[in-house]
């Protein structure tokens, strides 16, 4: 379909900006992510432009001399689609349409667009249609032919009918409602699957990170795995998990997570908190960073403020005892002086590694980093048991982070092992006839 990418700026300062809903980055950053914001969708982006507003006009928008202007270029470039990079009320949505002859997007639909071609699993399916809905509920109005129709109705239930925007808004009420009780059930069963992983011995490293600053290819990189990850706004939508081991030899569960984007609708968020608290559960938040980016620092604060409404900011993360560390991607694309300064940066920051997922450079200190940050509560426990207690040392090796195994001639097995509160805990829920041996050999441990 033949697009037109259309950002209004407004002149005014900062706060109005902010409080009339639109970004206040700069125009051909704003221009640059709205153009792949379309391509996301395989748009065929014919056009583009910046239009200064001085405010936005009730009916339309913009001023009619721009709206009559552009009339025209859209004519010429036989535009089929508008994407007004901002938001739209239903009416001017409505008039422009009505003016151009074309079908017009706003933010928030293009967004809907794209995260209902990218859901996957049956929550991320659930959550666009559920945010869909609540968007179409309010644009119902829309050069629609029938809505003005009335059904016939009996004299006793009330008034000459129901029309068939109250039917159709009634419908879409209805299905509202279904979707929220089985995104409670679905909620339910996530929420199983992540107490199944705290109890597990595997901590969470969750990326984050506004979209397209490289997570999937770097969880590709560390995991191995096969992630759809292609240069587009939110390639992935609904999170992946793969399990990996670290230097050290620990094991970890890795999630890559959807991507943040400023300007992002409240209810947007709102209906995908569910996805994001994956994040809540998480050890260490690997936040990815576009290095290379020149609004690096812009994004950054976007995704702080996007961490902060599910609840992490710097001062609960150190309450929960969770880690955040700043993740420098892409700096294969800065050279000289800027690459040098990304990576001395990481060298002084204690929580910062400077990569490049495309070519591996700093990715082994990046899961150096991660490993010590895990293991802080690990204690260096030496455990002897008799060889014939197979099933405990299976559970051992396959549960804990054993370091050394020593095969005795005298049928005790040797064993030195990262031990943490949760794993002998849950080896004394397993094993209670053991449990006495493994505490003395903690206890001697902290000796």
């Amino acid at each position: 379909m033949r697009a037109f990418v259309l950002v209004p700026l407004l002149k005014s300062a900062e706060q109005q900006a902010r409080r009339e809903g639109f970004s206040t980055r700069s125009p051909e950053s704003r221009l640059e992510e709205a153009v792949g914001l379309a391509a996301a969708i395989s748009l065929n982006v014919v056009g583009s432009a910046v239009v200064p507003l001085a405010k936005p006009r009730p009916a339309t928008l913009l001023g009619e001399g721009k709206v009559d202007e552009l009339k025209g270029q859209l004519a010429e470039l036989r535009v089929e689609l508008v994407v007004v990079d901002g938001p739209l009320g239903p009416g001017q949505q409505r008039n422009l349409e009505r003016a151009w002859k074309v079908k017009v997007l706003d933010r928030t639909g293009l967004i809907l667009e794209i995260f209902g071609e990218r859901a996957r699993t049956r929550e991320g399916t659930l959550q666009v249609e559920l945010a869909h809905l609540n968007y179409q509920k309010s644009r119902l109005v829309r050069s629609w032919t029938h809505l003005e129709r009335q059904r016939g109705g009996f004299g006793f239930l009330g008034g000459p009918g129901e029309t068939q925007i109250e039917a159709d808004r009634r419908m879409i009420q209805e299905r509202i409602t279904k979707i929220e009780r089985q995104l409670e059930t679905v909620k339910r069963t996530r929420q199983l699957h992540r107490k199944t992983r705290r109890d597990a011995p595997y901590p969470v490293v969750a990326l984050v990170g506004y979209t397209n600053a490289g997570k999937s290819t770097l969880f590709n990189r560390l995991t191995e795995a096969g992630v759809f990850a292609e240069n587009l706004l939110f390639a992935t939508l609904d999170p992946t998990m793969r399990g990996l081991m670290l230097p050290s030899g620990r094991k970890i569960i890795l999630s890559d997570t959807v991507g943040f984007i400023s300007d992002l609708p409240t209810h947007l968020v709102a209906a995908f908190r569910a996805t994001l608290e994956e994040v809540l559960e998480a050890e260490v938040i690997l936040h990815v960073r576009d290095a290379a980016h020149e609004e690096t620092e812009i994004q950054k604060r976007d995704v702080e403020d996007v961490l902060a409404s599910l609840g992490v900011t710097k001062e609960s993360a150190e309450e929960n005892e969770q880690h955040v560390v700043d993740v420098l991607n892409k700096i294969d694309l800065l050279e000289g002086e800027a690459h040098d300064a990304a990576v001395n940066l990481s060298v002084r920051e204690p929580l910062t590694v400077a990569v490049s997922a495309l070519t591996g450079e700093g990715t082994q200190e990046l899961l150096a980093l991660i490993d010590r940050l895990i293991v802080d509560e690990e204690r260096h426990v030496h455990f002897d048991l008799p060889s014939n207690e197979g099933e405990a040392i299976a559970w051992l090796h396959a549960n804990a982070h054993v370091r050394k195994r020593e095969d005795g001639e005298d049928g005790i097995v040797h064993l030195d092992i990262g031990l943490t509160p949760l794993v002998a805990g849950r080896f004394e829920k397993r094993f209670p006839d053991l449990s006495r041996r493994l505490g003395e050999a903690a206890a001697h441990a902290a000796e």
